[in-house]
């Protein structure tokens, strides 16, 4: 569809603002389908995976975006070695990208990741006795990757020819320690300098009126406290900020080559990683509300004067990602909690922490002898340890302070 220049639709940019630009039978759609029993819980290079990547590419295909993935298709595979109860394979996964050209200098990229834990098999569930049960991933992050479609859509068909380009990715391997988005900027499809910036969604479709949703990235470039509050403002919405451009998400594989990266998130609950998260419990308001935030700030960046200034964000993380770790609590940080230390939200059955008798409301205050203020302070004493070290962990739960015995 040929797009009309930007001054001829001036005139009719009052109009664009008032209409809702997205519609809930649309996101009930995509993530009915990518959460259904069908796909198997889109374990990375699954069959459920392969189905849930034609599906996004078809769209992409319709909505007439340039395939950008390898050998002129809109999938760029990539190598996955999956340990399946002790079995090692060696597989294929594959991220799906679209390409929105404008004819213009620097792109902005807008992701999220499609894979999830499939049949219990792969990541970590939070379900009890889990294995060969479908994890459907609803909000994590069937919710996600239909913000991104929806916003395919839109900026697609929007009749406006924006000052940027648009990359819009299906990342998988995230659950697997951001696999896809790590090959992704190690191998992109245009080269990274040409990057404004990376917005991901993952997890926005559990929206709650007494949780804020929560903006991480804040501090990697002024220009998300410049634009996002009137944004936030105009939908009602109450937001959180983590200052950092480092976390359990695609947005970390940007970050880590000095682009400025903001990410959406409605927080946790308790059907994370288990085979209740599904597509009947996902708040497609809310999630509406959000695409409309997302997409106005998109259309902001546009019209800055500046490519957003990347800054390095505060916190004493080494930069190394999940995928470097040899060891692992088995735990889901709540990341809504801006407390000291470091708040369970759940914890993986036989894993570390459960052995150790770690409760999911239980705060963690140190580890291995040293103080935890942060999620980044975790992430770097997990990142010195090996699989058999016996440390010690200091914790409250409630008003008491417990010290427990963790192998790794």
């Amino acid at each position: 569809m040929k797009k009309i220049p930007l001054l001829v639709c001036i005139l009719l940019l009052p109009l664009l603002a008032t209409a809702q630009r997205f519609q809930t039978s649309e996101v009930r759609r995509h993530v009915e389908f990518l959460a259904s029993d069908d796909l198997e819980g889109r374990g990375t290079a699954t069959l459920g995976e392969i189905r849930a990547a034609n599906y996004i590419a078809g769209i992409f295909k319709d909505l007439g975006l340039v395939p950008a993935g390898t050998s002129g298709s809109y999938f760029q595979p990539f190598p996955v070695t999956v340990s399946v109860d002790g079995n090692v394979h060696a597989l294929t996964a594959r991220n799906v990208v679209g390409f929105l050209n404008n004819g213009a200098e620097k792109t902005i990229v807008v992701g999220a990741h499609f894979d999830h834990l499939g049949k219990g098999y792969q990541g970590s569930s939070l379900s009890p006795d889990s294995k060969n049960k479908i994890h459907n991933g609803a909000d994590d992050n069937a919710s996600g990757t239909a913000g991104v479609l929806e916003l395919a859509r839109y900026f697609s068909r929007n009749q406006l020819k924006e000052k940027h380009n648009f990359i819009f990715i299906a990342f998988s391997g995230e659950e697997l320690g951001l696999l896809g988005s790590k090959y992704y900027t190690e191998n992109p499809f245009a080269s990274l300098k040409s990057v404004s910036c990376m917005i991901n969604m993952d997890m926005i479709g559990r929206l709650e009126q007494d949780k804020s949703l929560i903006v991480s990235g804040w501090g990697t470039s002024p220009v998300w406290g410049k634009l996002i509050p009137d944004l936030a403002k105009q939908q009602n919405l109450k937001y959180t900020v983590d200052s950092s451009g480092v976390g359990a998400s695609d947005h970390t594989s940007f970050y880590l080559k000095e682009i400025p990266v903001v990410q959406f998130f409605t927080g946790g609950h308790g059907d994370y990683h288990k085979i209740s998260d599904d597509a009947d419990k996902i708040n497609y308001e809310g999630e509406v509300k959000i695409l409309e935030l997302i997409a106005g700030l998109l259309e902001n960046v546009d019209k800055e004067t500046t490519e957003p200034q990347f800054l390095t964000a505060g916190n004493p993380h080494t930069g190394k990602t999940t995928s470097d770790f040899k060891v692992t609590l088995g735990v889901m940080p709540d990341y809504s909690y801006t407390g000291k230390g470091l708040k369970i939200d759940g914890v993986s059955k036989a894993r570390p922490a459960d052995k150790a008798g770690i409760l999911a409301g239980d705060i963690i205050t140190k580890l291995a002898g040293k103080d935890i203020a942060s999620i980044y302070d975790y992430m770097e004493i997990l990142s010195s340890h090996e699989k058999g070290q016996q440390v010690e962990a200091e914790l409250l739960r409630g008003k008491d302070v417990k010290k427990v015995k963790v192998t790794f």
